[in-house]
């Protein structure tokens, strides 16, 4: 095990580190970058043949030995592990969905409890990493599979222990995504293959039950009740989108056009434009029944089809299922019942 080091002082020198690079090496990034994308693959050798490279967005970790302390940030990554069995000596709270303080959401309370840990070390780091709490927890890996974590960000978790980030961009990690990339940083590649064949197999004996879905062409929007000149969409790359896509959906050409930039995952769309929307059959989103209410009455808005019909499938704060949207196995699992009778439902009005 690696002799603890004194972060506190290591974060200090980093930063001015950082802070004194940034300037000079922006372009230069930024033209390597251009030159080079980095290449969407964990590409690894054998399990058990080390040091281990994984290459990601933000570089690549080269882990040396197969890792006994796992550490995972932001969302959903240690589900993935937690899945395979393994608990993390440290993870993040989840910001988003949680119904009271313990920074869990059922799925991996659930998990927790199957797997007898009573104490987990739960990262109160939703204003920002807690460097300090993840330099205690003195991990061997961190893994950031799904996350938006920044070069900075990097930077200085690299000094902590071989990190595992995203493949190509920020929150654009698909659940496969989050399974090959996480399970290879834990040294476990054929038990994350199986993971993701056994999570295959659920959706698909699901998804049976729900042959209307088929073929549906769907968008994810976000409203306000406060602005509704304004709406927030979700691309094809953002992971909610992209398993409403394995469901069978797929997007009107109408958003895809709209995207300029293939590596983000959200768009805004001014309601003047609302004939975008016009091609959905089914529009799912974050809202409840008072909101779908005000929409309706709105003058744009009220003229979208899927609107009107109530094709509508809008996810509560009530249910699991608002933290559900961005899947992982272990939150597929829990949910898929109820996210398929939502969107089924939606879609049914459409012949009524």
């Amino acid at each position: 095990m690696r002799k603890k080091k004194s972060f506190l002082l290591m974060l200090t020198l980093s930063l001015m580190a950082i802070f004194a690079l940034v300037g000079c090496s922006s372009q230069s990034s930024t033209e390597e970058k251009e030159e080079k994308e980095p290449e969407a693959s964990t590409e690894t050798e054998a399990d058990s043949q080390y040091p281990m490279t994984i290459k990601h967005a933000l570089g690549e970790a080269v882990i040396e030995s197969k890792p006994e302390r796992v550490v995972t940030i932001q969302w959903a990554n240690h589900d993935v592990a937690l899945a395979l069995g393994v608990v993390p000596v440290g993870f993040s709270a989840a910001n988003f969905g949680v119904q009271d303080d313990s920074g869990l959401l059922p799925w991996t309370k659930e998990k927790l409890d199957e797997l007898g840990v009573t104490a987990p070390n739960v990262f109160q780091d939703t204003d920002g990493l807690d460097f300090e709490a993840i330099s205690d927890a003195n991990p061997d890996v961190i893994l950031a599979a799904y996350s938006g974590i920044t070069p900075e960000d990097y930077e200085l978790l690299s000094q902590i222990a071989p990190v595992v980030a995203y493949p190509t961009a920020p929150w654009a990690t698909t659940w496969r995504e989050q399974v090959e990339y996480n399970t290879a940083g834990m040294g476990m590649k054929e038990e994350g293959e199986q993971l993701i064949k056994d999570t295959e197999k659920l959706i698909a004996d699901k998804l049976s039950a729900y042959p209307q879905i088929e073929g549906k062409k769907v968008v994810w929007v976000n409203f306000s009740a406060e602005d509704l000149s304004q709406l927030h969409i979700y691309t094809p790359i953002d992971s909610r989108v992209a398993f409403l896509g394995e469901l069978g959906m797929t997007h009107p050409e109408s958003i895809t056009e709209l995207i300029t930039d293939p590596n983000s995952y959200s768009l805004n769309l001014s309601a003047e434009n609302v004939e975008a929307l016009f091609d959905a059959d089914l529009i799912v989103g974050y809202g409840d029944d008072a909101l779908y209410e005000t929409i309706k009455a709105d003058p744009l808005l009220g003229k979208i089809p899927a609107i009107e019909r109530g094709s509508v499938a809008f996810i509560t704060s009530e249910t699991p299922l608002v933290a559900a949207g961005t899947p992982n196995p272990l939150s597929i699992a829990y949910t898929i019942d109820e996210y398929l009778e939502l969107i089924g439902g939606a879609i049914d009005k459409i012949e009524k």
